[in-house]
């Protein structure tokens, strides 16, 4: 499922697209908010997934960053902008999208979806320049000055619009950041994100098993595999050792996170048997039978450091299909 993007490119829709601008009379101020509350809901489920995976895994990751689980919103983002910020009834463009369950912002209480906001630790993101419709990259300038502030001070204050302000410190995840795509199905890591379409089908899947599905791409980026592949080439057979280590990671990545592990083996059967079958099966990652086989092998080293330790330290116990500073790792003798 990794595929190499285009910096900015997975960016492009941060909410329901609005890509006209039609009369006021002709607008259904409800329909277009309900079209942006189902697009929330997904990215919620998404950024709560992804928070508890790289939280749980946070000991093991190479990478590690401050974060407080929260993600923001820019009108400037939408195909009309008007349109979202008259449906969402907001003065300005920025406001809460998403506090990941369990994180600092949605600890605190304070960051209900859509409520707007004026400042971050002092700097006003809504007086940032913006350029035409679909517009994502002061919304990508202020999850890095975010990122930034509680990085060098340990916190970061925020003011809504209703004057209060909320002043949160962060704890340590993996570092990824997870983004929602308006519109397609696919899944992709690129080393610093995990982007997955809101077509993808584990959108209505249990948790556990769209669980996996996040472990997966997480898997690519904390594995290193983006840069590996830069490194040595983006052949077929690098490829499928990649998609194999980061199918054989996933019930590490769930058991640490709290999901049941075996998850990762049923989401490849439900998942491979309608979307990885005959014509459709691209080779450079094995079959869903294969990878439900490759997964379902880690369950007993997983059970049993679970049992004994409480953690899977994949760290230092899961077997690489690749070496970071070289090429493939050997196969194991049977």
């Amino acid at each position: 499922m990794m595929r190499r993007l285009l910096a900015g490119a997975a960016a492009l829709l941060w909410a329901a697209p609005l890509m006209a601008q039609p009369a006021p009379a002709a607008i259904d101020y409800a329909a277009e908010r309900a079209a942006i509350g189902r697009f929330q809901d997904a990215d919620q489920r998404l950024q709560d997934v992804g928070w508890q995976l790289a939280r749980g895994n946070v000991g093991f990751c190479p990478k590690v960053v401050a974060s407080i689980g929260l993600q923001l919103q820019d009108m400037a983002s939408y195909g009309a902008p008007g349109i979202a910020r008259t449906a969402l009834g907001l003065s300005q463009d920025f406001a809460v999208q998403t506090a990941a369950r369990g994180s600092p912002a949605a600890v605190s209480g304070a960051f209900a979806r859509n409520r707007e906001i004026t400042a971050l630790e002092r700097m006003d993101p809504n007086t940032w320049p913006k350029r035409a419709n679909l517009d994502w990259h002061r919304l990508v300038w202020a999850h890095d000055h975010i990122d930034a502030m509680l990085a060098e001070h340990g916190g970061i204050a925020i003011t809504f619009a209703d004057g209060a302000e909320a002043r949160l410190q962060p704890v340590e995840v993996c570092a990824t950041r997870f983004e929602l795509m308006g519109e397609g199905d696919k899944a992709v890591a690129d080393g610093a994100r995990v982007v997955i379409g809101i077509e993808f089908p584990a959108f209505t899947y249990d948790e556990p098993e769209f669980a996996a599905l996040v472990a997966h791409e997480l898997a690519h980026n904390v594995l290193g595999h983006d840069a590996w592949l830069d490194t040595h080439g983006r052949s077929r057979r690098h490829v499928r050792r990649t998609e194999r280590e980061a199918d054989r990671l996933m019930p590490w990545l769930l058991a640490n996170a709290g999901y049941d592990p075996s998850a990762a083996a049923r989401f490849w059967e439900r998942w491979g048997k309608k979307h990885d079958a005959g014509l459709l099966m691209v080779r450079n990652h094995d079959g869903w039978d294969e990878r439900v086989e490759l997964v379902s092998a880690e369950m007993p080293l997983i059970t049993e450091l679970m049992g004994r330790e409480g953690r899977a330290d994949w760290a230092a116990h899961f077997r690489r299909e690749i070496t970071p500073e070289g090429g493939l790792a050997p196969r194991p003798k049977r």
